[in-house]
């Protein structure tokens, strides 16, 4: 026999709904709309159109570079030969600003297999290559140090290298007369500061007005580079206590508006 036992309904009571949240007024409504809806994806595009464009400008830098620079490239090799003839077996310890991929290990190796150099550098992305160079090149490894840095900051101590080379970077560079303060710095006394640079043409010639109006599109096109630096007299004005000899050359290769040049040495 089985015992029904009757059951409680019990009652639960649920608290009535919040009321609805006032809508947004329609000025609020068009500031919303347009912070999400025209401005963010107008700054995504700009900011896509600025990487796409920076890409573009590196890939049309590069196919100059390879295209078109070789007869550059031969020109200016006497040139560089007799820069590097400047260093001497004294020279023990080095520093190249702007090493790059190490385009210059050949000619330290061919003066001295057994010199310490210093490639300073910005871009940290050319270590591996410039270490490649040296191996390339015949120089040792071990004697092979790559900085990141620039040129109006060296960091090395005063006095602690016997010579500086700088080829086609004072250009570049942001500050001129930092850098060659900077190089005087680390010189020892009696140190030599060894160049090879394009120049900007003679004050109111017709080829200096044409370098003045393409060095904004230059300085887009090479990285930074400038084609109106005064650099001899920079170096000049740089106060080396041993002088500085410089010599003038012109380049007839492409590209063309470069073709003022100088190179030598300073000493301290």
């Amino acid at each position: 026999m089985f015992l029904l036992r009757p059951r409680r309904l019990i009652l639960l009571e649920f608290a009535p709904p919040p009321p609805p949240l006032p809508l947004p007024s329609t000025d609020t409504t068009q500031l919303l709309h347009n912070a999400f809806c025209s401005k963010i994806p107008n700054r995504m595009f700009q900011e896509h159109i600025i990487r796409r464009g920076r890409r573009y400008v590196r890939r049309l830098n590069s196919w100059l570079l390879n295209s078109t620079m070789q007869s550059y490239w031969d020109e200016i090799e006497n040139f560089k030969n007799k820069v590097f003839d400047e260093l001497t077996t004294k020279d023990e310890k080095v520093l190249e600003i702007g090493i790059g991929t190490g385009p210059n290990m050949r000619y330290f190796a061919a003066r001295n297999v057994n010199v310490t150099l210093l490639g300073l550098d910005p871009n940290p992305k050319m270590k591996k290559y410039a270490r490649k160079a040296a191996v390339r090149a015949g120089l040792n490894p071990k004697n092979f140090r790559f900085m990141q840095g620039v040129g109006e900051a060296i960091p090395l101590e005063d006095g602690s290298v016997d010579a500086v080379v700088a080829t086609l970077v004072l250009c570049t560079v942001s500050d001129v007369t930092q850098t060659l303060n900077e190089i005087k710095r680390v010189l020892r006394p009696g140190g030599s500061f060894i160049f090879l640079e394009h120049v900007a043409a003679e004050d109111g010639s017709l080829f200096r007005r044409l370098q003045k109006l393409l060095d904004p599109l230059q300085q887009i096109l090479a990285d930074g580079c400038h084609l109106t630096r005064n650099t001899r007299e920079c170096i000049l004005e740089a106060g080396f206590s041993g002088g500085a000899e410089i010599e003038t050359v012109s380049m007839y290769s492409f590209p063309w508006i470069t073709r003022p040049h100088i190179y030598g040495v300073a000493y301290k």
